[in-house]
C-alpha cells in the first residue's frame, strides 16, 4: 500500500569548499563560480532543483563566497546599460539567474565536512524532508535523477542517495553503499555504508553521487555524529545509522543512475564537462564540433 509523506520543497546546496584542487583560479573566486561554458556551474544546479520542484534553496556558504550571493541578486547597473543598447537577449540571460528561485544563505564558521554543512541548514529546514545538491556533480537536464530521488521517497518515506556503478579500483573515491534489490529496477534498498572504502573493503561498487533526499531525522543524528574519515562530520556515517536503525528516521534507498553526469570537481572532468555540452548547445555546437574534429585530427 502506497504511503503519504510530506511533499519536498526545499533544496540545500553546500558551497563552502576552499576548491584548492583549482588554485590558483579559486584563490579569489568560489570554485563553484567557475564558469562551464558561459555559466557558473552553480546556476547549473539551482535550474536542476527548481526543474524537479525546489524553489526554495538554501546556499551553505563560507569565507569568500559572496559572489554567489551577488550570482543569483539582481544587477541593476547591468540590466540597465543592456537595455538601453536593446540587448534583450543578453538581458534576459542576466535576470534569468536572479529570477529562478527564492535563494537563502546561511555561513558554515568551520570546515567540519559535508555533514556538518548539512546541518547548518536545520533551521531553515524544519521538520521535514529535503533534498542535498553537491555543486560539483552537474546532471544533464535530460535525465531527471532528482525527480525520481523524491519520487522513491515518496513512495518509502525516509533518505534516499543517488547511487552510480563505477570500476572497483574507483570505488576508494566515493562513499559506498551495500544495497539489497527492489521490485523497482533502479531503487535499491541501502543496509549499510562506508566512506571511501579500500576496494578490498568495499561492499559493492554502488557509489554515491552528489544527490540526497534526507529525512528530518538525519540533523538529530548529525549532532550526535563524531568526525570521522579526515577528522570531518560525514553525512555518509549519519546515513549508516539510518540504514541500520530505520525507527530513527525510515528506511534509506538509493536511486541507480546510469544517466548522463559531469563531475566538476576534478580538473580533467571539468574540462570533458565544458567540452561535451559545449558540442550539444545548438548557438555553439556545429563550430565548436568541426573544430574540434580537425584538431584532434592534427594531434593524432
Amino acid at each position: 500500500m502506497t504511503q503519504s509523506h510530506p511533499r519536498i520543497s526545499k533544496a540545500v546546496i553546500p558551497a563552502a569548499g576552499l576548491g584548492t584542487r583549482f588554485l590558483p583560479a579559486t584563490k579569489a573566486t568560489p570554485k563553484e563560480m567557475l564558469p562551464v561554458v558561459d555559466k557558473p556551474a552553480i546556476q547549473y544546479v539551482v535550474e536542476e532543483a527548481v526543474s524537479a520542484g525546489l524553489d526554495d534553496v538554501l546556499m551553505v556558504t563560507g569565507r569568500n563566497k559572496r559572489p554567489l550571493e551577488d550570482h543569483f541578486d539582481r544587477n541593476y547597473e547591468l540590466e540597465s546599460a543592456l537595455e538601453k543598447k536593446g540587448d534583450a537577449k543578453r538581458l534576459a540571460k542576466v535576470q534569468e539567474s536572479s529570477d529562478l528561485a527564492t535563494m537563502h544563505y546561511v555561513r558554515q564558521g568551520d570546515p567540519r565536512g559535508l555533514g556538518h554543512a548539512v546541518l547548518c541548514a536545520a533551521p531553515h529546514v524544519g521538520n521535514e524532508p529535503f533534498a542535498v545538491l553537491l555543486g560539483d556533480d552537474l546532471i544533464d537536464p535530460r535525465d531527471p535523477l532528482l525527480q525520481r530521488m523524491i519520487e522513491v521517497q515518496e513512495l518509502y518515506g525516509g533518505s534516499v542517495v543517488a547511487l552510480m556503478e563505477v570500476a572497483p579500483e574507483q570505488i576508494h573515491l566515493y562513499g559506498c553503499a551495500a544495497v539489497e534489490t527492489t521490485p523497482d529496477r533502479d531503487v535499491v534498498k541501502v543496509s549499510g555504508l562506508v566512506e571511501k572504502p579500500e576496494p578490498a573493503d568495499a561492499p559493492s561498487n554502488y557509489a554515491i553521487i552528489g544527490r540526497y533526499v534526507l529525512d528530518p531525522a538525519v540533523f538529530d543524528v548529525l549532532r550526535e555524529t563524531e568526525p570521522g574519515r579526515g577528522g570531518e562530520i560525514q553525512l555518509t556515517d549519519a546515513l549508516q545509522l539510518l540504514a541500520q536503525d530505520e525507527k530513527i528516521g525510515g528506511p534509506v534507498h538509493g536511486v541507480v543512475f546510469k544517466g548522463r553526469r559531469y563531475d566538476t570537481g576534478d580538473r580533467g572532468d571539468y574540462l570533458r564537462a565544458i567540452v561535451r555540452l559545449a558540442c550539444e548547445r545548438e548557438d555553439l555546437g556545429p563550430d565548436f564540433r568541426s573544430w574540434l574534429r580537425s584538431y584532434v585530427t592534427e594531434e593524432m
